[in-house]
């Protein structure tokens, strides 16, 4: 089984209308830390993000912080940000999302908006053309993704997901188990090595 020693977390910069998804949040962030496992994820101090942030290090754990700069006074503040001492300020959104995927060996789905929904789909869709098999948890509290998952069934059923088997997203409902959900599911190295060169040679 391969190493899990980074954790990405997609979440929402608001906190949403449920107690619930805050305290998911520090839930996560306390088992992230709890495991050893480094948190990387889009910086913000506000909303779910700070509060997974917060569980982190509040548990004495690693966070890898990346935010765009224009997000700098819109998802924190300049002061909140010194918390971080592994913080990196990009210039595009691009730069944020490749840099959390190229520093990441698995991927969480807290509740969120679209940003959230966009990010794990780019994921979901990287997954499906080959380019990783890095273990992608929702996090489907309160049944939050319940229809989201319905979704991508329903593409399934009608014909536009050609490499379903590739797509394998781990829907668990109670967070104090996502962190041994994956590295239950951690693709062992030698084979994600296999995966990565056959994957350079196209």
């Amino acid at each position: 089984m391969s190493t899990i020693r980074s954790i990405c977390v997609y979440c929402g910069s608001s906190p949403g209308n449920d107690p619930a998804y805050l305290n998911a949040g520090e839930q996560l962030g306390a088992a992230i830390a709890a495991a050893n496992i480094k948190l990387i994820f889009g910086g913000g101090t506000n909303g779910i993000m700070g509060a997974v942030a917060r569980g982190v290090l509040q548990a004495g754990g690693e966070v890898g912080a990346i935010i765009p700069r224009f997000l700098t006074t819109r998802e924190t503040t300049h002061d909140a940000m010194k918390i971080f001492n592994d913080l990196t300020i990009v210039e595009t959104m691009h730069e944020r999302k490749q840099s959390m995927f190229d520093r990441s060996d698995a991927f969480v789905a807290l509740p969120g908006g679209l940003g959230t929904v966009e990010e794990i789909i780019e994921i979901m869709t990287w997954a499906q053309l080959g380019q990783h098999r890095k273990p992608i948890v929702f996090a489907n509290v309160k049944n939050f993704w319940a229809p989201m998952l319905g979704m991508i069934d329903h593409m399934e059923r009608v014909g536009f997901l050609h490499s379903r088997s590739l797509i394998q997203p781990i829907v668990v409902d109670e967070v104090e188990n996502i962190v041994a959900a994956i590295q239950a599911a951690a693709v062992p190295e030698a084979t994600a090595e296999g995966v990565s060169s056959v994957i350079e040679k196209m």
